[in-house]
């Protein structure tokens, strides 16, 4: 068995972990790390493992065998600087302090960026990992089969509308009921974070491409998912494209293709992104869904750590969504 810690672990992300990890065959929970709620259980926080009788604690194991830190961004550097983690530990990390090549050394670990559509191969010899952003997820998986065929010719346009549970557990003015029930609204247009990685892993595919990726980020009125939409111009045909991105993705247990149109409660409470592709009027438009939580989060988190002790990537993660 593999033993586990999480760190930050009464977050949303976090209780998607520990549910993975008690059904997972080959995960043994070590330790679940709150600074806030020790000793509490873990039913407190997350209401859907009521059967659980796990608890929270203060106290660390520095030698699981992986750990995951789920904190927010800007803190995962923090807490690996005050608490020492044994080299042979796996960490992979859920915030963004270690996606961009720029951060990805830190106390003599690589860094190997997560994306397990793009990356298996590095990922399986890595022992750290930087998780990709939920939004970052959507969108690449949207776009790398334009570019593994070297054809990002100019900007590409983004739309993306994600649910409250992307912003954390923690209540901010924009996260709460009265201001998220009935409205949609945008924010940090053309400069959310997740851009940089998106921008890193294009150019791995196309060292030419030196445009821009036009990104309009959204809050949706609901709690999970990313229902992401990508354009642009091209010469070519649905059926060349459905092909191309049919063959790119043929070796993925979770990216799936299709012509038909796609819509949340698809993919929702799963680990799964659904890509639609078609082409209207001279323009290749992509949607993009996946549930935020796991494929854009502790789901795609799972397969890394899967793929690095040699399991079945799709281990402890084929539970269906219910549409209905």
């Amino acid at each position: 068995m593999i033993s586990v810690g999480i760190v930050g672990a009464t977050g949303y992300v976090a209780g998607e972990l520990i549910r993975i990890a008690l059904h997972h065959p080959e995960m043994k929970i070590d330790f679940l790390y709150s600074h806030s709620q020790p000793g509490k259980s873990v039913g407190e926080a997350h209401g859907d493992l009521f059967y659980s009788d796990l608890k929270f604690t203060s106290e660390l194991n520095p030698n699981v065998d992986v750990l995951f830190l789920c904190l927010g961004h800007g803190k995962s550097k923090a807490f690996l600087e005050q608490y020492p983690i044994s080299q042979s530990t796996v960490i992979i990390d859920l915030s963004n302090d270690f996606r961009l090549n720029a951060d990805a050394q830190f106390q003599g670990r690589r860094f190997t960026y997560g994306l397990v559509d793009a990356r298996a191969d590095e990922i399986v010899s890595s022992k750290s990992i930087a998780n990709p952003g939920c939004f970052a997820t959507a969108i690449q998986l949207a776009l790398l089969p334009i570019a593994a065929a070297g054809l990002l010719m100019d900007d590409v346009h983004v739309h993306a509308l994600t649910g409250s549970t992307g912003a954390g557990a923690g209540l901010s003015s924009t996260s709460h009921f009265s201001n998220r029930a009935n409205n949609v609204s945008l924010y940090k247009s053309f400069q959310h974070q997740h851009l940089g990685e998106i921008g890193e892993t294009l150019k791995s595919y196309q060292t030419d491409w030196n445009h821009r990726v036009n990104f309009l980020p959204m809050r949706g009125n609901f709690t999970r998912g990313i229902f992401a939409s990508a354009y642009m111009n091209t010469e070519e045909d649905a059926a060349t494209w459905l092909e191309r991105y049919t063959e790119f993705y043929s070796h993925s247990p979770f990216t799936k293709v299709t012509t038909e149109p796609v819509h949340l409660k698809k993919v929702v409470n799963s680990n799964y992104a659904l890509l639609q592709v078609e082409v209207v009027d001279g323009k290749l438009l992509i949607t993009s869904v996946i549930d935020n939580l796991l494929k854009g989060a502790a789901g795609q988190a799972v397969e890394n750590m899967n793929l690095i002790f040699g399991l079945d990537q799709s281990a402890g993660l084929t539970y269906k969504t219910n549409v209905f």
